[in-house]
């Protein structure tokens, strides 16, 4: 029996939807394993429908809100639109001692500097991306250009993200990202840009673009699209649900998007949050952020696991 197993595997025909296999992502080079057998196996979990929670438009009470006040005993303006401030409990700080050098190859130190800054996204506690209006969207993707112009012309580095969701690791339901600046590359950018410059050492062209029109030609794993941007399920896809939005040119920053195309990016990511909600029928917590420099996309990781908020943004 165990041969006739053995011999019917290898004639079987390989098929993706059914068969183990590893996947290679040319942005990190790295390779996933998939397992997408997986699936059938039994489940005797608990379902059931997420509980929403209730939040006010305004609480006083909250310090992101308009007017109150924070830990550190500022008071936040009565904003209208997006507001953003330092972070009274910033990770990187633009002044600070350096250590010491070592020669020790497995004790390697090196400075860390930066800032952190908090975006309060919409006055209203109740709003979130895909509840807001498009306008309201397009202002927020203007201040975001106007963070990474600002901070960029200082840091070799800058993240915006937003963890949405307490599962996520937010600590207020209010609607924010944050905004980091440092003075070193993060892992996770530094990867992309490695495998993206080899990428056009090897082929001479843009690995993004190349493999957005790949995605175009196939029509396999596109969730959205308008005029000016694609979002996919990128074909070495880690997480589950996890979405990859990609203008249709070549784009190096959020601050070179034309006009037109902070409209559209408005108008997709809108559709986009909204389809994970409706799927979900649930406000649903993700984790994503802005990746540019050699290229401009957003990752979105959403998840309702602990595993997916254990990872964080691709910091």
């Amino acid at each position: 029996l165990y041969l006739i197993k053995i011999a019917m595997s290898l004639h079987e025909e390989f098929d993706p939807a059914s068969h183990q296999h590893t996947r290679y992502n040319p942005l990190k080079g790295e390779w996933v394993l998939v397992s997408p057998h997986r699936i059938k196996r039994p489940w005797k979990g608990q379902v059931e429908k997420a509980q929403e929670e209730v939040i006010p438009e305004r609480d006083p009470n909250n310090p992101l809100c308009p007017g109150s006040k924070r830990s550190n005993g500022q008071v936040n303006p009565e904003y209208t639109g997006a507001f953003v401030f330092d972070n009274d409990f910033p990770a990187l700080l633009e002044e600070g001692p350096a250590p010491a050098k070592t020669d020790h190859p497995l004790l390697q130190i090196e400075p860390a500097r930066g800032t952190c800054r908090v975006m309060c996204l919409h006055p209203r506690s109740d709003l979130v991306l895909p509840l807001m209006s498009s306008e309201d969207v397009r202002k927020i993707i203007d201040e975001w250009a106007n963070q990474i112009a600002e901070l960029g012309k200082r840091y070799m580095w800058v993240q915006v993200f937003e963890n949405k969701g307490s599962v996520m690791g937010c600590s207020n339901p209010h609607p924010h990202c944050q905004v980091w600046a440092s003075s070193f590359l993060p892992n996770e950018p530094k990867k992309s840009n490695e495998g993206q410059l080899e990428y056009f050492k090897n082929h001479g062209r843009v690995l993004l673009l190349d493999y957005l029109q790949l995605e175009l030609d196939k029509k396999e794993r596109l969730v959205v699209e308008n005029e000016h941007w694609v979002v996919v399920v990128p074909f070495w896809a880690l997480w589950p649900y996890e979405t990859l939005l990609l203008p249709r040119r070549h784009v190096l920053r959020l601050p070179d998007l034309t006009t037109e195309e902070r409209d559209s990016l408005a108008d997709v990511m809108k559709r986009l949050l909204t389809k994970y909600d409706n799927l979900f029928e649930c406000s649903f917590p993700y984790s994503m952020g802005w990746h540019g420099n050699r290229g401009v996309s957003m990752v979105t990781m959403p998840s309702l696991t602990w595993d997916q908020f254990c990872r964080g943004t691709d910091w």
